[in-house]
């Protein structure tokens, strides 16, 4: 399925909010309810919209830590990712993990109750002996900019 700039705009405007009717939809993105529908429909069905989800207030909520954490592994077998990866996606603390270029070959976001709970995961997962060589923790004091969606509309310049 190859997007037009309608399918774009859609998908701009139900990341931002997935509650909108489909009529106040089809307006923003200048359709009559019924196509705009059908489009949705499509675009969920092609897989382009994964799901549809809350974002909770986490500071409503109490006390939280946000840690990234750079991985360093000892060796760049496939194996030792696979084995590394697995290890981590059974960490429900780890909200991003990312392989990437450069001076180490992981990013990991945590989010945590507090240090020690934070301390006793990395802890863990190095008694697991999967491979790390090295790690760095990075505590957030605040994060004044927080996106929870794609700037689609600079990507394809809409």
């Amino acid at each position: 399925m190859k997007l037009d700039r309608i399918d774009l705009k859609i998908l701009s405007e139900l990341q931002k909010n997935a509650r909108i009717t489909n009529v106040e939809l089809a307006e923003r993105v200048n359709l009559s309810p019924s196509p705009c529908l059908m489009r949705v429909k499509k675009l969920q069905n092609e897989g382009y919209i994964a799901n549809y989800s809350a974002q909770i207030n986490l500071s409503k909520l109490g006390q939280a830590l946000t840690v990234f954490t750079e991985i360093t592994l000892k060796n760049h077998r496939q194996a030792d990712f696979a084995r590394f990866l697995a290890a981590v996606e059974k960490i429900d603390s780890v909200m991003e993990c990312h392989l990437i270029s450069g001076g180490y070959d992981y990013l990991l976001k945590f989010i945590t109750i507090d240090v020690v709970e934070y301390q006793t995961t990395m802890e863990r997962l190095i008694d697991l002996d999967v491979g790390i060589e090295q790690y760095f923790s990075f505590v957030v004091l605040k994060s004044p900019i927080v996106r929870t969606y794609l700037p689609l509309d600079t990507m394809f310049r809409l």
